[in-house]
């Protein structure tokens, strides 16, 4: 079985919302397996699905440029090791260039982006100038761009999270759109979009949770089909709640505006990553020894 690690339990927590000790008893009976934990803990406490995004672990910002004609832009993520180098002028502004670059010449990955010519060099070798100057890590880790015949909407929820939307309406509907992405993250744009993997491992939580409550077969078919519509609505942009109006989804406030969305993207600065945590008190009597 896999060792039970405090940071096993800490991911476990951040995933589902619920307490130190069921999360670790799940851990415990799931022989260490992160997602058949989270399965069982939402089958026995209705905890809500994870939301990946929402677990933001790692420093840098996000660069953005949108062209004045608003049917190009990019977004790049650039990490960095602490939150004092992310407020770094000169980061910053290397940030914003990338994302120009990206823009105009549209490289397929971050690899590419590197090779591309910047200053008189490559920008793999102003990231690496850039990293002696400040002294820490720096990495380009990824990038978005839409072009459209449409047009698009950007938005920066300060440096951490950036948003693109490519949509038909007005001013004030694209900036909506794009809050609206920057605060709920939806997954996919519509239920369409949502692979069919996810629905069926989602309607067997369900199942299992609406079987444990005794009722008969027929309630408990209502209930796994209002809970498997809740979900889909959750996870995608046109099924969520409108931020600015809750009573109404994105989806009917976009038909009342006479306006659609086309797609989207967005980034938030270390999803997916593990934030460096250290153990003070093995520092120091690791410091201790080492003195001996």
């Amino acid at each position: 079985m896999a060792e039970i690690t405090a940071s096993l339990v800490k991911e476990l927590r951040e995933m589902t919302g619920l307490g130190m000790m069921e999360c670790k008893k799940a851990l415990a009976e799931s022989a260490g397996d992160l997602q058949k934990a989270e399965e069982l803990l939402r089958i026995r406490s209705g905890a809500k699905a994870s939301k990946a995004a929402g677990r933001i672990a790692s420093e840098g910002v996000i660069g953005a440029w949108l062209a004045p004609d608003a049917r190009t832009g990019a977004l790049v993520e650039i990490n960095c090791e602490t939150d004092f180098v992310a407020k770094n002028a000169d980061f910053v502004a290397f940030a914003r260039r990338l994302a120009e670059m990206v823009a105009t010449a549209n490289p397929a990955d971050a690899a590419a982006l590197g090779a591309l010519p910047m200053d008189g060099a490559t920008v793999e070798a102003r990231r690496q100038a850039l990293v002696q100057k400040i002294g820490e890590n720096i990495s380009i880790r990824r990038l978005e761009r839409l072009h459209t015949a449409a047009r698009l909407a950007q938005y920066l929820h300060g440096t951490r999270i950036g948003v693109l939307v490519d949509y038909e309406g007005t001013d004030e509907v694209g900036k909506d759109l794009a809050m609206h992405i920057a605060f709920a993250k939806p997954a996919y744009l519509n239920r369409g979009e949502v692979p069919a993997a996810t629905v069926a491992r989602e309607r067997e939580i369900l199942q299992a949770r609406a079987r444990e409550s005794g009722k008969p077969p027929e309630i408990v078919a209502k209930m796994v089909e209002g809970g498997l519509n809740k979900f889909l609505g959750e996870i995608t942009l046109l099924g969520q709640p409108f931020v600015k109006d809750d009573k109404q989804t994105v989806e009917k406030m976009l038909a009342a505006k006479q306006s659609r969305v086309l797609g989207y993207r967005f980034l938030v600065v270390g999803e997916g990553l593990a934030r460096k945590s250290s153990d003070f008190a093995a520092e120091v009597a690791a410091a201790a020894g080492a003195g001996r």
